[in-house]
C-alpha cells in the first residue's frame, strides 16, 4: 500500500552550472539507470511519465563565469522548475525532482512554496547537507551558486534569485532545519546564527542520536505547515556510503542514519514533496552511489523493513 496517496511526478534536472565540479547534469540519468521508477511503482505508486528541465551546457553559454556564477542560466533553470513543481501539485500529483546540483532548489522550494502561499498556508523544509548552503554571492569563498541556495530561499543575496515566484521570502526560519551539517565557511556561519534556523550539525548526532534528531526536526518543520518539503543532498553521507559526489567531507551520516531520517520523513505522512541533489556518477564507483540513494529514497516513500 502506497503511503502517499498521490501519482508522483519525476522531475530531472541535469544542472552543473552551479558547482566547481562538473557532473552531477549526469545524476538524473545515473538514478534513472539504478531503476527508480520501476522501484516507486514495485512499491504499488503511480509513477507518471517523466519530465525533463532543459539546461544549457557551461559550454554552450556566453559567459563563462567571470563574476556572474552562471546566475542567467541557472535563474532560467530555477524559475522553469519552479513554474513546473507548482503545476505538479496543482495537479494532484507528488513532485520528485532529480539534479543536478543543488542551487535546482531554489526552483523547487519556489515553486512548492508559491503553491501553499496561495492557499495561505506555510511549509516546512529539512535540509539533509553536509553543506550550510547558506552564502550569498557577496559572502560566498567559490562563487558557485550551488551553496547559496537556502540563503536565497531564506530572502538574503541576490534579488532576482530571491524573486523566482514573486515572493522574496519563501520559508519561515522556525519551520527549517539543517541535518548532517559539518563544512561551514565562516561569513556563512554569522548567517546561519542570524537567520535562526535549526541546525543539527554531526556532533548532535553523535550526543544524541539521530533517532532524537529525527524526532526534533520533523516537530519543527510540521508545526503550523501545510507539510515539509525534504532536500536530500547526498553528500551529507559519509564518502565511504556515497563516494559518487563532488564535496565529499569525511565524518558523515551512516547508511543506516540516513535511512532513519527518510524513514522518519515518511513516517510523519507530511512529507510534500521531496528533491535529490549533487550526485555526481563520473566520480562513482560502479554506480554504487545511485543505488543506495535509490534505496534510501524508497525509505522516503515507506519502504519498510518490515
Amino acid at each position: 500500500m502506497p503511503l502517499i496517496h498521490k501519482p508522483i511526478q519525476i522531475i530531472g534536472v541535469p544542472l552543473d552550472l552551479g558547482a566547481s565540479r562538473r557532473g552531477t547534469d549526469a545524476g538524473p540519468s545515473a538514478l534513472r539507470i539504478s531503476g527508480l521508477g520501476s522501484s516507486l511503482e514495485k512499491m504499488g505508486y503511480e509513477v507518471l511519465l517523466e519530465k525533463d528541465i532543459p539546461v544549457p551546457s557551461m559550454e554552450t553559454t556566453k559567459d563563462k563565469k567571470n563574476g556572474s556564477y552562471f546566475k542567467p542560466e541557472i535563474l532560467q533553470v530555477c524559475t522553469q522548475l519552479a513554474e513546473t513543481t507548482f503545476q505538479t501539485l496543482r495537479s494532484g500529483a507528488f513532485p520528485l525532482v532529480i539534479g543536478g546540483d543543488h542551487s535546482i532548489a531554489m526552483g523547487t522550494v519556489s515553486g512548492v512554496a508559491s503553491y501553499f502561499q496561495k492557499k495561505q498556508q506555510d511549509i516546512g523544509l529539512i535540509w539533509f547537507d553536509a553543506h550550510g548552503d547558506m552564502n550569498t554571492p557577496e559572502s560566498s569563498p567559490s562563487g558557485n551558486l550551488h551553496g547559496m541556495p537556502l540563503a536565497h530561499l531564506l530572502g538574503y543575496g541576490d534579488k532576482q534569485l530571491c524573486e523566482i515566484m514573486g515572493y522574496k521570502t519563501k520559508l519561515k526560519a522556525e519551520n527549517v532545519v539543517l541535518v548532517g551539517v559539518r563544512d561551514i565557511d565562516t561569513m556563512e556561519r554569522k548567517l546561519i546564527q542570524h537567520s535562526g534556523i535549526k541546525i543539527f550539525s554531526m556532533r548532535d548526532i553523535d550526543e544524541q542520536g539521530m533517532a532524537q534528531i529525527c524526532k526534533q526536526a520533523v516537530d519543527i518543520v510540521t508545526s503550523n505547515t501545510a507539510g515539509f518539503h525534504l532536500s536530500f543532498d547526498v553528500d551529507v553521507c559519509d564518502p565511504s556510503v556515497i563516494p559518487g559526489s563532488g564535496t565529499l567531507v569525511p565524518g558523515g551520516v551512516s547508511f543506516r542514519e540516513a535511512h532513519l531520517l527518510l524513514e522518519h520523513c515518511a513516517d510523519s505522512a507530511k512529507m510534500i514533496s521531496m528533491e535529490v541533489a549533487e550526485l555526481n556518477p563520473f566520480l562513482d564507483q560502479l554506480n554504487v552511489s545511485a543505488n543506495r540513494t535509490v534505496a534510501l529514497i524508497k525509505s522516503a516513500f515507506g519502504q519498510r523493513i518490515l
